[in-house]
Order: structure tokens, then C-alpha cells, then sequence
């Protein structure tokens, strides 16, 4: 079957937080939202048949996860990810933002400390502190056009009173697709020092030709034990609607003791939609998955080339993964809020803006390329003409 990638799908009107809250949310009328973390494309016919299917029945009570839900998730990590995963170590939670704030209650007090590693999704700095932990931050480097860990740094910061580390895997918004060799030197410093790894990994399935995405947790048995995996198909199939997400816990204390903060905050059904919508997709969902990923790279490809071509004062971080782009705009000469500024009234495109994304983030925008060639097309154009006009006028 060949999906169509390229049809343009009006989502105003249908409480799109991308789409209809654009103009509340940058101030702006008019702009081309390319920012937040969803697709424009409509999730695969396998899918949403399966939701009809569940919608006829008419009935929508209180919902949990089946044995065939969890042979579903346990099939697709060992056929895509080559990971063989019980299936009482997958727990429910109705977002990984969401699973990472209960993680952070579950195993720390609060004063304790929580490494990040920015640039790097901003909702990971808001659960340490909104959770009255204290942020570590252990910069990544960029070095040759990529960004890698800083592991001499992160030695440094190691100390008793630090009990997990998030990290991010694929890295967004940089990119990187993590290699065996950097994972093993992160799980063991963390091992020494007696840190909990908590490995969000929510763009696992999205990874470009050449690179292996490997989840934290299979690297070996000292690292199973010590791991806590977000996945959740909802980047992958365009379902974050359904509030659906699957934590991999291997530890049985690790477990227990997550499963008892989410009962304690009252998270104990899912919703009906997310268990028929998640089952079908990962049973089903390789094909289509296969073409959105060769989609998404020439869309990469077209965004690289159209800016080096016509936009050189760009540079394209090119990613290995996920949907969302990096780039470096610091040539432009603007400080953020001067670039978001910019983006916004002159350019009409609304990208995430780095500074968000924490240390190392100035200066950078965000672009999600998961979209109809045509609306990608028109958002670099918008840039293009903007930046021309400025760098005239410019002194």
C-alpha cells in the first residue's frame, strides 16, 4: 500500500493546540505554526478503523490495558528495536511529560538533585523544579556539526545527593541518535555513582537511514535494573490526542514504586481510544511507518538544500532522527527575543525558539518538518523573503 504524505489536512477547528492556539499563544495572527511536536499527516486507515470499530460500541467505561495490549508493545520493541521485553514491565501513563514529574515524586525528595543534559526538551528542567528538586545541567558539546556528551563534565558533577539522570534518546532537539559506545559510558559513570537513568525515548521509532537507535535499557543486566524507558507511540503514529504513553520498568522496585505514585495520584485507567489505537499500530503499523520515515528524510533533505541554496545565513544542524530540525540562526546577529520577534512578524512562521531548550539553546529555532511538502515549502519561503529583506535594511 502507499500512503499519501503530500495532502494538505485543514486542523483548524478540531482544538489543535498546534493549529488554533497559535495565534493566543505567539500574539500573532497569521503565522505558519511549525513549532510544537506533532504531524500534520493523518494517522494510518489501520488505525483509524480500529478507533470506529471501539467507538460503535458505544459504551466508554473505565478501560485498562489487555494481554493482547501488552503482546502488541512487547512485539514491536523486539521487531523494531531488536529488545526483548517481559510484559509485566510495561506501566501506563497518559503522557511521558506526565510520567516524568510522577518519576521525579516517586524517587526523590524534594532538595535532591536531577542531571539534564541541554539543549534539550524543556519539560525536563520543569519537572525538577516544579518538583522542588535542584537542576544540574551537564551541557552537551557541539563538536563537527553534532552534538556529543560531556562525560569529564558530568563526573564532576556526580555527587551524593544526585538520583537521576534524564536523558534524552533520540536527542531532541539536536538530533543525535546516541551510539552503543556513548550509552555505555554514560550507564556505567551513572552505575558508580549510583544514579538512576530515566531514558525518554519517545522518538525512538523515527530514526534516518545509516543510524540504530538502541534502547538504554538492553545495553546489559546492570543496565536493565538501573533504567527506567519512556516510549509511547504517539510521535511516532501522530496520537499524542490519546493520551496514551508505555513505561518500561524491568526493576520490580523500580516498578512497584512508580505504579504506587500513579495510584496515588489517581492514574489508573487509560483511555478506550489510546488502547485500540496503540494495539492496531503496533501490530500493524510497519509499512506505513517505513514510508512516513522516508517521507520525513526528503523533507530533510529538501529543508537542507533550500536553505544552504537560497538562506545562507542558516546553518541546518542535520539530525539522525526524530521530525524536528535544529538550526543555528546566530549569524542573523539577533539576541532570542529580537529572533522570535522576527520569526513571528516578519517571517510569519512560528518555530520553538532555542532559548527554551535551556544552555546552549540561544540563538537556534526549532522546525518540525512533519508536514505535507507544501506547507514546509511555504514556511522556508516566508523565512527566505524575511531574511532578505533584513540583511538589505541591515547596517
Amino acid at each position: 500500500m502507499i500512503f499519501d504524505f503530500d495532502k494538505e489536512i485543514d486542523r483548524y477547528n478540531t482544538s489543535s493546540y498546534k493549529w488554533d492556539e497559535a495565534e493566543r499563544m505567539f500574539g500573532e495572527k497569521g503565522v505558519l505554526p511549525m513549532w510544537t511536536a506533532d504531524m500534520d499527516f493523518r494517522s494510518p486507515t489501520f488505525i483509524i478503523d480500529a478507533i470506529k470499530r471501539r467507538a460503535e460500541h458505544g459504551i466508554f467505561g473505565y478501560t485498562v490495558k489487555t494481554e493482547s495490549y501488552n503482546e502488541a508493545v512487547a512485539g514491536w520493541m523486539k521487531r523494531r528495536h531488536n529488545w526483548n521485553i517481559e510484559k509485566d514491565w510495561i506501566c501506563f501513563s497518559p503522557g511521558i511529560a506526565p510520567a516524568l514529574s510522577f518519576i521525579v515524586q516517586a524517587f526523590t525528595q524534594p532538595g535532591d538533585k536531577i542531571v539534564i543534559q541541554p539543549p534539550v526538551y524543556y519539560p525536563f528542567s520543569q519537572v525538577v523544579e516544579k518538583n522542588e528538586c535542584e537542576l544540574v545541567c551537564n551541557p552537551l558539546k557541539f563538536e563537527n556539526g553534532k552534538y556529543v556528551m560531556d562525560f569529564d563534565d558530568l563526573r564532576t558533577k556526580l555527587d551524593s545527593q544526585v538520583k537521576l539522570l534524564i536523558l534524552c534518546s533520540p536527542h531532541n532537539p539536536g538530533g543525535r541518535v546516541w551510539t552503543k559506545e556513548e550509552l555505555i559510558e554514560l550507564g556505567e559513570i551513572c552505575l558508580e555513582h549510583k544514579v538512576l537513568v530515566v531514558s525518554d525515548e519517545i522518538h525512538f521509532d523515527l530514526i534516518y537511514k545509516d543510524h540504530t537507535h538502541i534502547p538504554f535499557a538492553s545495553l546489559s543486566e546492570e543496565f536493565t535494573q538501573n533504567t527506567i524507558v519512556c516510549t509511547a507511540p504517539t510521535k511516532t503514529f501522530n496520537l499524542a490526542g490519546l493520551l496514551t504513553s508505555n513505561i518500561i520498568i524491568p526493576n520490580r522496585h523500580l516498578r512497584e514504586t512508580f505504579v504506587e505514585t500513579m495510584n496515588k495520584n489517581f492514574l489508573v485507567f487509560m483511555n478506550s481510544f489510546g488502547v485500540a489505537a496503540t494495539e492496531n499500530a503496533y501490530k500493524y503499523g510497519d509499512e506505513w511507518l517505513d514510508q512516513c520515515i522516508d517521507y520525513l528524510q526528503q523533507n530533510l533533505d529538501f529543508l537542507t538544500n533550500f536553505i544552504e541554496s537560497n538562506i545562507k545565513e542558516l546553518k541546518v544542524i542535520k539530525p539522525e532522527a526524530t521530525y524536528l530540525v535544529w538550526i543555528d540562526c546566530c549569524e542573523l546577529g539577533m539576541d532570542d527575543k529580537s529572533l522570535e520577534q522576527f520569526m513571528l512578524k516578519e517571517a510569519k512562521v512560528a518555530p520553538s525558539l532555542g532559548y527554551g531548550f535551556g544552555p546552549g539553546g540561544e540563538g537556534f529555532i526549532r522546525i518540525n518538518i512533519g508536514c505535507p511538502r507544501s506547507v514546509l515549502e511555504e514556511g522556508l519561503k516566508r523565512i527566505e523573503k524575511a531574511v532578505n529583506s533584513y540583511t538589505v535594511l541591515k547596517p
